[in-house]
């Protein structure tokens, strides 16, 4: 006989899955995704004090993978004003162990001053450089060594190249059951003009959902976790939670 905990994650699963299948629900979650962008939507939260610009929805999801894998290193390209950083290194406190290292080509001073006086940043190292960098990706994985889950998240320059680049050098850290989520592959399914006016190096066509793309042409031991986007609905990285299976 199934218990009731049992039976609320089945009948929570089945209605994820048909999330995926409801094309009003669909349709709904796409015209929001557009417009919420156009409005620079994410740059309207904080976390414990800090600019988190990452959607609500993306934020549980993040939560609810860092609580079930408990990585002991989580890796962020990408600081900006430190609100990821530490969003991940309050759900590790509640975890009770881990680091988070952030990487930054420029991680700006008042940024900078604002999460070293924050009491989460007990958790956090951050590495100023290019996370391509041959410097920078030696630092890491001395940050890496001896840990035994690791969880990445790549959200620094969104071009093709770049990301694709990130993966290439990142992924390999990734260790089995554990998640390397890409953000931003939602630029592939917005309008050019999205931005009114404002200038990116990326588009459609040249964005991290194109480089996923080429990743998983060539590389088998990850997967697109479509269970998170069915949730989810409502996503800056759409296609973006890639789980290692192998």
């Amino acid at each position: 006989m199934n218990s009731p905990v049992h039976d609320f994650n089945n009948e929570r699963i089945e209605r994820i899955a048909n999330n995926g299948k409801n094309e009003d629900l669909l349709a709904a979650a796409k015209s929001f995704n557009t417009e919420s962008n156009k409005t620079f939507y994410s740059y309207n939260f904080s976390w414990m004090g800090r600019p988190i610009i990452q959607y609500p929805q993306d934020m549980v999801a993040m939560q609810e993978i860092i609580w079930d894998i408990k990585p002991d290193l989580i890796i962020e390209t990408g600081i900006a004003h430190g609100g990821s950083l530490i969003f991940y290194a309050s759900i590790l406190e509640l975890v009770g162990k881990g680091r988070v290292l952030g990487i930054d080509i420029d991680i700006r001073e008042h940024n900078r001053k604002e999460i070293e006086v924050h009491p989460m940043y007990k958790r956090i190292k951050m590495i100023q450089g290019s996370s391509v960098s041959p410097e920078v990706l030696e630092q890491v994985k001395v940050e890496a060594k001896g840990c035994n889950t690791i969880l990445v998240c790549l959200d620094s320059n969104h071009t093709h190249e770049h990301v694709l680049q990130e993966l290439n050098l990142y992924a390999p850290l990734v260790t089995p059951d554990s998640y390397v989520v890409v953000f931003d592959t939602i630029v592939e399914h917005l309008p050019d003009d999205y931005l009114s006016g404002r200038k990116r190096p990326w588009g459609v066509g040249n964005n991290p959902h194109t480089s996923i793309i080429s990743f998983l042409e060539k590389n088998d031991s990850f997967v697109v976790d479509s269970a998170i986007d069915n949730k989810l609905l409502i996503s800056v990285a759409p296609g973006g939670y890639l789980r290692r299976v192998k």
